[in-house]
């Protein structure tokens, strides 16, 4: 993982998935939120997606998973993944091992995990979990997805701390 730079002492983060519509931006969100209630500084958080349509609104289902949890994300636009983007990025944690590969094309393998991986102190491993995409799903898909990724994005957050990745 990249440290911030000395000209730059902020850590930045960014999550990955297809379309920059469910998963990514509600990790950003969810990152967001816990990263201001915890009192942390020097963080940055954005998301991107390896197939977005730039400009493209969160999907109906992860703005309802996200309002049940009093999170907003009427404001975001999807960004397409590009190696301007992932160049940016101390960490880029994705989620799935197609977003990884994508990754890794875009020469920034080095600083990316599978979000599930890296939660879980694996990163470096065998990458088989996946988030599973919600897109196109029922309501119960979305919330539980929301839930799943709120559950990892806590135990990141653990495992970075609040000056980040050391």
């Amino acid at each position: 993982m990249n440290k911030p730079s000395k000209a730059d002492n902020s850590f930045r983060l960014l999550f990955v998935c297809t379309g920059n519509t469910c998963r990514s931006p509600m990790a950003e969100v969810i990152a967001r939120s816990e990263i201001k209630e915890r009192g942390w500084d020097g963080f940055e958080v954005r998301s991107a997606g390896i197939g977005a349509f730039d400009g493209d609104i969160a999907s109906g289902g992860a703005l309802r998973a996200v309002v049940e949890h009093n999170l907003d994300l009427s404001g975001h636009r999807a960004t397409l993944l590009t190696r301007e983007v992932a160049n940016w990025a101390n960490l880029i944690l994705v989620m799935s091992v197609t977003h990884f590969m994508s990754v890794t094309e875009l020469g920034a393998g080095e600083v990316s995990s599978l979000i599930t991986s890296f939660a879980d102190g694996r990163e470096g491993g065998v990458m088989l979990e996946s988030v599973p995409d919600p897109a196109g799903g029922t309501e119960e898909e979305y919330s539980e997805t929301f839930e799943l990724i709120r559950d990892l994005v806590d135990k990141v957050l653990q495992r970075i701390g609040p000056l980040g990745c050391r």
